[in-house]
């Protein structure tokens, strides 16, 4: 029997936790196996398969993704269990002694796994015991796309940086990346495919070509002539490699977005220290600010970690009279967890769960104002909208070029996958979306 013969009548469940990254490794997974003629499940139908691609960010995700694992047991008891992703690759016997797991493949074989199901079916189809696999590969491009509009197109992989509180270059390894030429072809299959959207995605984006003779304003400036797509957004760059140029070009670029996602993770230069950031708050400031007299309208989201060893009161105080004084539109907030094997557990000074609650909260409170603020700033405006297929008995929606979530009046089914013209009327859900209406 053939592997298409075997697999021709068998199903699979995908299931992603965490980063655009995963997902787009997921979506690459699942080409492979439908090439094995593998399809997905539909509702309703019972998988022969369950694909679970974990995250491992803190201790919360890994929980999650345990909580999820026991239910696809339960609910499967039949179907054959493979978790891939990062907590797969830091704690490979943990997720082996989950009961129902048969498969345990870490972010080092993640994108190979159709190779792993030429050796089950091999091996009688049948696997006697879970095997984790510890090799890092070389960059394997990915794409996929989400629920939307967008596509998420994988330029990188892998980090260098080793922060004391982060366990991503034990998960996924050095810093590696395609070719310029590589994912530009990429990006022409997406537009061949009718896609009109983007996200460049990555550990560290900006660390594009390391090892070449490229770099990641090569790869800008080769994607901005693909034509047929109208938009890309950079999911996020460390602020020590978004360089000067890099805003300047998306300031007149013709497909590049308003729209920047950049990791602070602290405003206190003590704290940044401690975790071995590339950067200081001086360096921090003057990237958002010339965001910002570059392009004024552009949406500038920014990571923070709360809580970290070494944290005192005076520091986080320090954090946060930064962080407001700063021009940008909205707080990603995470609270520190800690990691084992992670540099940070020898910093002594170590913050209470809650007096993290604590914090996060104020955290919380001043990116909502900040958002509020940002959005309110655009009532009355005309901005161009990429329309997203309707939800059933609910209002089409889609984003503005600079990240506004709009709830859209008059528009019909036929504008999804397009571009309009809409018009800003009000602001609702506390700065998360506006409302708006087509200008015909």
């Amino acid at each position: 029997m053939t592997d298409s013969e075997f697999f021709s009548d068998k199903k699979a469940l995908f299931h992603t936790f965490g980063c655009k990254l995963n997902f787009s490794e997921t979506s690459t997974v699942a080409r492979e196996f439908a090439r094995k003629g593998i399809r997905r499940v539909s509702t309703g139908e019972t998988p022969d398969i369950i694909v679970v691609n974990t995250c491992s960010v803190t201790e919360v995700a890994d929980k999650k993704c345990r909580q999820y694992i026991r239910s696809m047991v339960r609910k499967y008891a039949g179907a054959t269990i493979l978790v891939t992703g990062c907590y797969a690759q830091l704690k490979p016997d943990e997720v082996a002694a989950i009961d129902g797991v048969d498969i345990v493949a870490g972010n080092d074989r993640k994108l190979l796994l159709g190779e792993y199901l030429d050796r089950w079916l091999a091996e009688k189809r049948a696997l006697s015991e879970v095997t984790p696999w510890r090799r890092m590969q070389e960059f394997i491009p990915s794409c996929s796309r989400g629920d939307r509009t967008r596509y998420f197109l994988k330029v990188q992989d892998g980090c260098d940086y080793w922060c004391t509180y982060c366990t991503i270059p034990q998960a996924r390894g050095r810093s590696r990346s395609g070719s310029v030429s590589q994912l530009v072809e990429q990006a022409r299959k997406v537009a061949e495919e009718g896609g009109k959207e983007i996200v460049l995605t990555g550990v560290n984006v900006g660390d594009f070509g390391k090892g070449s003779d490229e770099n990641f304003f090569d790869l800008v400036r080769a994607l901005d002539d693909v034509d047929g797509i109208e938009r890309y957004r950079i999911s996020s760059i460390e602020p020590n490699l978004l360089t000067d140029e890099i805003i300047d070009f998306v300031a007149q670029s013709r497909r590049f977005m308003p729209s920047f996602h950049v990791p602070l993770q602290s405003g206190s230069d003590h704290v940044l220290r401690l975790m071995h950031r590339h950067y200081d708050t001086d360096l921090f400031r003057r990237k958002m600010e010339k965001i910002r007299a570059t392009i004024p309208h552009a949406f500038i989201g920014v990571d923070l970690m709360v809580g970290v060893r070494g944290e005192t009161p005076e520091e986080f105080d320090n954090s946060r009279r930064f962080v407001e004084s700063l021009p940008i539109s909205r707080l990603h907030v995470f609270t520190y967890s800690e990691r084992p094997g992670t540099k940070a557990l020898d910093i002594p000074y170590v913050v209470d769960q809650a007096e993290k609650h604590r914090r996060t909260g104020i955290m919380l409170r001043v990116s909502e104002q900040k958002l509020l603020d940002f959005t309110r700033s655009f009532e009355g405006q005309t901005r161009p909208v990429l329309m997203e297929h309707p939800r059933r008995n609910r209002p089409m929606t889609g984003f503005t070029d600079n990240y506004i979530k709009v709830e859209v009046n008059g528009a019909t089914p036929d504008m999804d996958n397009r571009v309009v013209n809409v018009r800003l009327t009000e602001t609702v859900a506390d700065g998360e979306e506006m409302r708006g209406e087509v200008i015909k």
